[in-house]
């Protein structure tokens, strides 16, 4: 059975940092596109951020670029998400999801596994 647990939200002032962390269970993230995506209250779930499975090529949402970095520990089978220079429009629930398919990263729909999310919230 195939398991994604997020952890690492919190509050956070903005221009502050936090990591979030996808441990991953029953699949092998080396294996899969593994990517974070965000859903503010009363807004669609958006795209973040993704790497590809096996060569690690990472794409970001233009919101995020420069800021967020996502990473994989294939030894440890988890998926990261560094978050710096945090604003206010950050918040939002973040989930991991993996995708075996890999051909658009950016849909939400395309993604077979996703996680629970963990809350970040970022105050002005």
């Amino acid at each position: 059975q195939v398991q994604l647990v997020e952890s690492g939200g919190g509050l956070v002032q903005a221009g502050g940092s936090l990591r979030l962390s996808c441990a991953a269970s029953g699949l092998t993230v080396r294996s899969y596109a593994m990517g974070w995506f965000r859903q503010a209250p009363g807004k669609e779930r958006e795209f973040v951020a993704a790497v590809r499975r096996s060569v690690g090529i990472t794409y970001y949402a233009d919101s995020v670029k420069g800021r967020f970095t996502i990473s994989r520990d294939n030894a440890k089978n988890t998926v990261y998400l560094q978050m710096n220079s945090l604003k206010p429009e950050d918040t939002a629930v973040y989930y991991c999801a993996a995708d075996q398919g890999g051909l658009r990263l950016g849909v939400p729909s395309d993604y077979d596994y996703w996680g629970q999310g963990t809350q970040v919230t970022v105050s002005s």
